[in-house]
C-alpha cells in the first residue's frame, strides 16, 4: 500500500478524466433511455395494434437480451455492416436502448395507474387525447415514475464499467491501468468501489429531491390518490 498511494496521487488527473467520461456516459445514456422510455411506453398503450405490437417487440427484445452482448454487437459487429460508431457512442447507445426498454415499462405502468375518473373528467371538460395526456395524465404519472426511474438510473450507472471492455477510457479503465502499474488489485478496486458508491449516493439524493418535488406539485405524499378521489 505504501507504493500504491504515490502512484494514486500521480494518477489523479487521469482518474479525473475517467470520472468525467463515466458521468458523461451516464448522463447521455440516461437521456437517450428517457426519450425511448416515453416513446415506447406511450406507444405500448396505443389503440393501434401495429404501433402497440412494434413497441412491445422492441421492448421485449432489448429487455430479453444481454447489455453485454448488445454493447459488443454495436462495437464489433456493426462495423461489418458498414456503420462504425466511436466507442463512447457505442456505450451510450447500448445503455440507452437497454435501459430505455426497462423504462418503457415504468412509463406504461405509471400511465395506466392514473385513476380512470381523472380521464373521464378531462373528457367531460372537452379535452382531446393529447391535451388529456399532457395536462392530466402525465403530471400525475410522473410522480409514480420517479422512484422506479431512480433505480434504473443507479443500475445504468453501475453498468458503465462495461464500457471499459470496448476501450472507453472511463474511470474503470483508468483504475485498471493503475492496478496494472502498481500490482495492487485490492487497493485499486477499493478506490473504484468508493467512487461508484459516492456517484450512486449523489444520484439517489438528486432523484429523491425530484420525487419530493413531483409529489408536492400533486398536493403532498398522497397527491395522486387525492386527485383520484376529487
Amino acid at each position: 500500500m505504501s507504493g500504491f498511494l504515490p502512484e494514486l496521487r500521480q494518477a489523479l488527473p487521469r482518474l479525473g478524466e475517467g470520472l468525467v467520461v463515466t458521468v458523461e456516459a451516464t448522463v447521455l445514456g440516461a437521456a437517450l433511455a428517457l426519450v425511448l422510455a416515453y416513446a415506447l411506453g406511450l406507444m405500448s398503450r396505443s389503440r393501434r395494434l401495429p404501433v402497440r405490437g412494434a413497441a412491445r417487440t422492441v421492448v421485449e427484445f432489448f429487455r430479453g437480451t444481454s447489455l453485454y452482448v448488445q454493447l459488443f454487437w454495436l462495437f464489433f459487429a456493426l462495423p461489418i455492416l458498414g456503420f462504425r460508431l466511436e466507442p463512447l457512442a457505442c456505450g451510450v447507445v447500448a445503455l440507452g436502448l437497454n435501459y430505455g426498454a426497462y423504462g418503457a415499462e415504468v412509463v406504461r405502468g405509471a400511465v395506466a395507474a392514473v385513476p380512470r375518473a381523472q380521464r373521464e373528467a378531462a373528457v367531460a371538460l372537452g379535452m382531446g387525447p393529447w391535451l388529456r395526456l399532457r395536462r392530466v395524465v402525465l403530471p400525475q404519472a410522473h410522480a409514480l415514475m420517479v422512484a422506479p426511474f431512480k433505480n434504473l438510473l443507479v443500475q445504468l450507472l453501475k453498468a458503465t464499467p462495461l464500457l471499459s471492455l470496448v476501450t472507453v477510457p472511463d474511470i474503470t479503465f483508468e483504475i485498471d491501468q493503475l492496478r496494472s502499474a502498481t500490482g495492487d488489485t485490492a487497493g485499486a478496486y477499493l478506490v473504484l468501489l468508493a467512487v461508484y458508491g459516492v456517484l450512486a449516493a449523489v444520484v439517489s439524493l438528486l432523484m429523491n429531491a425530484l420525487e419530493r418535488a413531483a409529489r408536492a406539485r400533486l398536493g403532498g405524499p398522497g397527491g395522486l390518490g387525492q386527485g383520484g378521489g376529487a
